[in-house]
């Protein structure tokens, strides 16, 4: 048995001593080297590494959810461990440790390589997903925070170095970024640095890892378009500080930059929102073109030419002193035409889009001669209104925090980090809760998304974008907050995603069907909006929607904030979608309902898939007997949809017609007259015993306009009253 023992012991040495293919050592003993190749996501670096003692080596899980040990006082690097994966396995995220090289954005062989524990680990998307928007936020940890908060450096390395590197603060070991993306598959490699981290002796990042993401930008959707709106004589300048004017300028090219961006950090918060919500990865777009990139401020000083979100520039009829009459100003007391600007922007967005039938304009607008009154004390070319017509939905916003604002990525934390006070000698301190640039830039950029979503549909809701919670906005891309002149308080020290500022369940709701959410991958949308409620036997109430039902509101007496809701499908699209019919009763609806309000009128709101939409005023009114039921001549008893009688035009007098086809056999329709001339005065229904039974009377064009009827024919009808498309907006905020 000794001898045997021996002779085993003997030929595993023998193994372990083998040199590698390419001369260096594979004993446990060796000091060689990892071989180098060169890194996906730079263009001509080479990076190599010392590899690991075999006791060090450990199993990694391909996704390298990285969980750091219990680290000495001292701080030094961890036990590193190579990442486990098959030859030709894609992994879900490959870190390492002073290597930059891991499978490339073609699908080629992982190295299995050490790996680091303080390598980033992004939380907030899986590896290989799909986006539709070009700047997404993504978050993440460093190692385990509840044992070892670090604060650092994090680095972003876009892929193959077509967009510069940025840096993000890395605090008590959280991180949040923006990164750019290019259409199709996109390799993104994370760095992280700190002071009191072990670092490599040279310039080989010591902790990164990779992250894959495929962009695809979403055509399919019409664009949120952005629009500066400017007097017919303006000279292109917006309120900024003399410093500020000297260090960055407040030309239409600055006012540009600043608009871009922030649109841009509209559309990754409220994607990123979308996710949380279960809806996928979806947003709005906009609409780009080639020019000099202003995303980094590199493509300033290169000419770098991009694609990016076009900012139209579009001049009023109106000067710059009609646009500044203080009795235009929304913010102005004894104003008397407060929607004025509002028409003006209008008048101004028709005769640019020049919108046709059926393809309505969702545009968002700058007011850029908006100016701080200093002797009224007022902002005047300002206000903060949403809504629109059928041709055009709109969106206006005054400049008057524009200086604030980031214009490229690199300033968007310094942005939502500058305490410098508000000069109010200069620029404005809006509604008093803008004492100092970073919340200014909140104010800003947070109020004009929330007149954006009234422009997308939205009303104002118990929480979120639409009450005020942008007031926070600056914690969707910053792990620290400084001091608030508003709350005048210490900002918070950690900032994590349950503190930030959220767009509310029912907006999302409303986003997750709107048009310009729509993905490549939705279903074709359908043209009928409709929804119709029926009230039937024993209390209940049918609804039904040909495009499906999304969700209902729930309002008690004199409830202006919808605060509890039903919700239907799952809107991922995968489970078969929200249903057409849906059975409704008081007794259920109203245990939704707060205590206090369970016994006063209850109103409903019904949003179909195809945003339609459908109001019931009262609901125990529409199920009781006496409104609900009709009795038929022949005995039987009818219902009545909820949008009987609705009309309550001023002359109109009631009248109802049950058609004699539907209670007896015998009686065939053969054709429908419709007598109208600018609206409907009357319907005819002719059976072919030539009686006929008429509804309204006979006004308009003479003879009417007669429809025929085969003998499979049905007849579906729905009329409304005929007028001018009134121009209307749904908020009137004070900001």
């Amino acid at each position: 048995m000794p001898f045997f023992k021996e002779l085993r012991r003997r030929k595993t040495v023998a193994k372990s001593s083998k040199t590698s293919p390419n001369g260096s050592s594979a004993s446990t003993e060796s000091n060689g080297t990892v071989p180098t190749t060169k890194s996906s996501s730079t263009l001509s670096s080479f990076y190599g590494s010392n590899s690991t003692t075999a006791s060090s080596i450990q199993q990694s899980t391909p996704n390298l959810i990285l969980t750091a040990s219990k680290p000495s006082p001292a701080i030094s690097q961890p036990s590193q461990r190579p990442i486990a994966l098959g030859q030709g396995m894609a992994s879900n995220r490959n870190s390492v440790a002073g290597l930059s090289m891991a499978q490339s954005v073609n699908g080629g062989p992982a190295s299995k390589l050490p790996t680091s524990a303080f390598a980033p680990r992004v939380l907030s998307i899986t590896d290989n997903s799909w986006v539709n928007q070009k700047i997404i936020l993504i978050y993440g940890q460093i190692a385990d925070p509840s044992q070892q908060p670090l604060d650092g450096t994090l680095t972003v390395c876009h892929h193959q170095d077509h967009f510069p590197p940025t840096t993000w603060p890395v605090s008590d070991s959280h991180f949040k970024a923006l990164v750019h993306l290019f259409p199709g598959p996109n390799r993104i490699r994370f760095d992280f640095t700190s002071s009191k981290l072990v670092s490599s002796n040279s310039s080989i990042p010591a902790h990164s890892s990779w992250i894959n993401i495929n962009y695809l930008p979403a055509t399919t959707a019409p664009p949120v378009q952005l629009v500066i709106l400017l007097g017919k004589d303006s000279p292109g300048t917006f309120d900024a500080v003399p410093e500020r004017v000297q260090r960055e300028g407040n030309d239409l090219d600055a006012a540009i930059r600043k608009f871009r961006l922030a649109a841009y950090l509209w559309q990754a918060f409220t994607g990123e929102q979308m996710y949380r919500n279960g809806f996928g990865r979806r947003c709005f777009r906009f609409e780009e073109e080639w020019q000099t990139g202003t995303l980094t401020f590199r493509d300033w000083d290169s000419g770098q030419m991009r694609s990016e979100a076009k900012i139209h520039i579009v001049r009023s009829e109106k000067t710059v002193e009609e646009l500044r009459d203080l009795d235009v100003a929304q913010q102005y007391d004894k104003a008397k035409r407060k929607g004025d600007l509002f028409s003006i922007a209008m008048e101004a967005m028709r005769g640019y889009f020049r919108p046709t039938p059926g393809q309505k304009q969702y545009v968002s607008v700058l007011l850029l001669d908006a100016h701080w009154d200093t002797r009224m004390k007022t902002i005047t070319g300002h206000a903060a209104l949403g809504g629109g017509t059928n041709e055009i939905q709109l969106a206006i916003f005054g400049s008057q925090a524009l200086q604030s604002y980031p214009s490229c990525l690199e300033n968007v934390v310094p942005a939502f980090t500058d305490c410098t006070r508000t000069d109010s000698n200069f620029v404005a301190n809006d509604c008093n809760e803008s004492g100092s640039n970073w919340e200014a830039a909140n104010i800003g950029i947070g109020a004009h998304l929330h007149e954006t979503g009234h422009m997308l549909g939205c009303p104002h809701q118990e929480s979120g974008i639409m009450l005020r919670d942008y007031v926070k906005l600056n914690r969707t891309f910053s792990c620290r907050e400084p001091y608030s002149t508003r709350t005048k308080s210490p900002g918070m020290r950690l900032c994590l995603p349950k503190d930030e500022c959220n767009w509310h369940r029912l907006d999302t709701l409303r986003f997750r069907y709107h048009p310009c959410f729509r993905l490549p991958s939705d279903s074709p949308a359908s043209g009928d909006e409709s929804v119709r409620v029926w009230p039937v036997d024993n209390g209940k109430v049918i609804v039904t929607a040909p495009t499906g039902i999304a969700f209902v509101e729930l309002f008690s007496a004199n409830d202006e904030i919808c605060h509890a809701w039903l919700e239907y499908g799952s809107g991922d699209g995968l489970s078969g979608g929200p249903p057409r019919q849906i059975v409704l009763t008081e007794n259920d609806l109203r245990l939704r309902l707060a205590d206090d309000k369970k016994s006063k009128k209850l109103k409903l709101s019904i949003h179909s898939v195809g945003q339609g939409s459908h109001n019931v005023e009262d609901f125990g009114q529409l199920v009781s007997k006496s409104s609900a039921v009709v009795k038929l001549p022949n005995g039987q008893m009818g219902f009545k949809g909820s949008q009987l009688g609705t009309s309550q035009q001023a002359g109109s007098q009631p009248e109802q017609v049950i058609l004699e086809s539907a209670i007896k056999q015998t009686k065939l329709l053969t054709s429908v007259k419709v007598y109208h001339g600018f609206a409907v005065d009357g319907i005819e229904f002719c059976y072919e015993d030539l009686t006929s039974q008429l509804f309204g009377k006979r006004g308009g064009q003479r003879g009417g306009s007669e429809f025929c009827l085969g003998m499979s024919s049905q007849v579906s009808l729905s009329a409304r009253s005929v007028g001018d498309d009134p121009l209307s907006y749904t908020d009137a905020d004070t900001v």
